[in-house]
């Protein structure tokens, strides 16, 4: 591949980087709207004691696509610097996919009302001409930090598709930032492009609760803290959409999620 595939593979690729919504964005507001009029439930202080865990593993079923090697020629410094480069859509390790996000649809009030707990920044950054990680994510109300270590000029453009999450078109200079931004609105797979150089894209995904994870590179994930009840977990992948289970987590016990994802 290589050079050979030049500007049609990454024209390809780009003309497919939206991904899958599990709303429009007209039935996002629906629900924000219809959230706020409801009673807010108080926050109860969680005992340890109780607390369970979810963990499980995301599978991919079948032969995945292949994964293109972009040309970054366009750019001297990404061509130089940058190392082999390849999409991100499908990344199967012996038959596990990463870049999956998992999250906590509905639950005890318990854990619906809890709020953030962690206050550390979550970090996108930009190395070797590709946004890393490439699918992060983030409780609402809390940053998240842009950030450039490329020896060149990037560009942050997020596309939201729920009202309450910013649509920002940022510049960062050669190993430039940070910037930091925070989105209000619960939204799964929100693009990020990089306008100077059109094959880097990543996803922010936005939870209501802390509950939530992404897949490591060989399809794991844990999701820890949880009150003991019934939950609706859901996973989500850029083009392969949004699967629920519903998981019953025991105190102080782990509770088994597996997911699989095929070509559809």
């Amino acid at each position: 591949m290589g050079r050979a595939l030049g500007w049609l593979a990454v024209a390809v690729l780009v003309s497919g980087l939206t991904g899958c919504k599990s709303h429009t964005a007209a039935n996002e507001g629906a629900t924000s709207n219809a959230a706020k009029a409801q009673p807010q439930v108080p926050i109860v202080p969680l005992d340890p004691a109780t607390l369970g865990t979810i963990s499980g593993t995301i599978h991919f079923s079948g032969k995945p696509p292949e994964r293109l090697k972009i040309d970054m020629s366009q750019d001297p410094v990404c061509a130089m610097t940058g190392g082999d480069n390849y999409a991100e859509q499908y990344v199967v390790k012996d038959g596990k996919l990463a870049n999956v996000y998992l999250y906590v649809k509905s639950g005890p009030p318990a854990a619906m009302a809890q709020p953030a707990t962690d206050t550390v920044p979550v970090v996108l950054d930009q190395i070797g001409c590709k946004y890393v990680p490439h699918v992060i994510a983030v409780m609402a109300g809390e940053p998240v930090e842009f950030k450039n270590s490329d020896a060149t000029m990037h560009n942050i453009h997020t596309m939201p598709d729920v009202a309450g999450n910013p649509a920002f078109d940022v510049s960062q200079a050669a190993n430039g930032g940070p910037d930091s931004k925070m989105f209000s609105a619960p939204e799964t797979m929100m693009p990020v492009r990089c306008n100077n150089h059109p094959w880097m894209n990543a996803f922010i995904n936005v939870s209501a609760t802390p509950y939530f994870a992404v897949s490591d590179a060989d399809g794991k994930f844990t999701i820890k803290g949880l009150p003991p009840g019934t939950y609706t977990l859901a996973a989500v992948h850029e083009k392969l959409g949004e699967q629920t289970m519903t998981v019953t987590v025991a105190p102080q016990k782990t509770s088994k999620a597996d997911f699989t994802y095929s070509m559809k």
